[in-house]
């Protein structure tokens, strides 16, 4: 059953960053992945962003659209995929690098599995859903036939932080909205 009332825009006091062109290194491109979990936020998503670079360009950016789109499969990384799988014109991704703000999930990191990825790298560990290293190392099943180099720690502190008080904030929010004539923080300055 959907709800009757639109859902009120949180918005982000954080602002994007401006990585430097100079030097396209995994500080680069997973700042570009930290702008898209911006986005993320500023349409009202869960703020995890995701870059696919390939020969140092990023060829796919994304962000989560599960809410807007009423579609569970709509993670940054699964949209990302389909992105740098059309601009390289083949399912296989195996010169490419994903860049995400969180440790994907079973299902993304089982489609950076099949997508042949050459490495993905993530910021912040996810022990409850991780699925390269947080619960279980998919990539590490001996019986595949793709080996998917995975690194951690880019941007960590800063991308934590983002999703925290993300969640902080909407928890703030939904109380507000289940209190009659809720104070709100500004008032009280």
């Amino acid at each position: 059953m959907e709800d009757s009332q639109p859902r009120a825009l949180l918005p982000c006091p954080y602002p994007k960053l401006f990585p430097s062109q100079l030097n396209r290194d995994d500080q680069f491109f997973m700042q570009l992945a930290y702008n898209q979990a911006i986005d993320a936020w500023r349409a009202d998503e869960t703020p995890i962003g995701a870059v696919i670079e390939f020969n140092g360009e990023p060829i796919a950016h994304a962000f989560n659209r599960v809410d807007a789109t009423k579609d569970p499969t709509a993670h940054a990384e699964m949209l990302a995929i389909t992105k740098a799988a059309n601009f390289i014109g083949d399912w296989r991704l195996n010169e490419c690098r994903l860049y995400v703000t969180k440790e994907p999930c079973p299902m993304c990191a089982g489609a950076s599995i099949m997508a042949r990825l050459k490495e993905v790298v993530f910021a912040v560990p996810d022990p409850k859903m991780g699925y390269l290293g947080g619960v279980l190392e998919a990539h590490a099943t001996p019986s595949l036939n793709h080996r998917l180099n995975v690194r951690s720690g880019i941007l960590e502190d800063q991308c934590r932080e983002l999703i925290q008080a993300y969640f902080r904030l909407k928890r703030v929010q939904s109380k507000n909205a289940h209190v009659p004539n809720a104070i709100d923080e500004d008032q009280l300055t």
